[in-house]
């Protein structure tokens, strides 16, 4: 029974030794010019190691956002089934972001994870595929927003366009986060409960009506 376990830690060490090497020589030597070779012996394992755990260079590069991605899935997944979509989608993410630090922390530092967003970023190849990536998890985001509201995704528009509304301050967040002076996990998640808050007043018919009932409300 002990075995096991420790088969699973090391080769867990091994996957998390791959990535932490792998986003260093991104960030610091460039994603093109890093070789798989590279990180391979940097992490004293062969080449036929590395693809035991990952399928190419991009597997590597997007390793952490996928385990964002699946911790914030899975988290959806669990909401309560009264919550509105825009509520389920607003508190799996603050949800996730709870629990998925540590995750995190426990894989690279928080400066190197801000770093691959931003290499991801400024590199073409890896920002087609992040574009690609966002696409795929829009469509399963809004999969599940489907099911949850027994709606068929394909005849009714909403589960679609609250995802996108949803994504798109997601996007907005995550530049200004890393941008900003605080770059702390604890910052993006106040940050992105700050924006989503403002999602539905945005989409309110007209923004001057609610400002001029705030001045009033507050004496203006």
């Amino acid at each position: 029974m002990t075995l096991p376990g420790l088969r699973e830690r090391k080769k867990q060490r091994t996957r998390d030794a791959l990535i932490r090497e792998a986003l260093e020589r991104f960030t610091t030597h460039g994603y093109e010019r890093t070789t798989v070779d590279e990180i391979a012996d940097a992490v004293e394992v062969s080449q036929r190691t590395f693809f035991r755990y990952f399928a190419s260079k991009e597997d590597v590069a997007f390793a952490v956002q996928h385990m964002v991605e699946e911790r914030f899935v899975h988290t959806l997944r669990h909401r309560p089934p009264g919550e509105a979509p825009l509520d389920a989608m607003r508190n799996a993410v603050l949800g996730a972001w709870d629990t998925i630090g540590d995750a995190i922390v426990e894989v690279v530092p928080v400066e190197l994870y801000l770093r691959t967003f931003q290499m991801i970023e400024s590199t073409p190849a890896l920002l087609a595929a992040h574009l690609r990536r966002s696409t795929e998890m829009e469509e399963t985001i809004a999969r599940i927003i489907a099911e949850r509201e027994d709606v068929d995704v394909d005849a009714d528009p909403r589960p679609r366009i609250a995802v996108a509304a949803f994504s798109g301050v997601m996007r907005v967040t995550g530049r200004l986060w890393g941008r900003g002076p605080d770059q702390s996990l604890a910052a993006i998640r106040t940050l992105t409960g700050e924006y989503l808050d403002q999602l539905a007043p945005a989409l309110a018919p007209r923004w001057r009506d609610q400002d001029e009932g705030d001045g009033r409300a507050h004496g203006g």
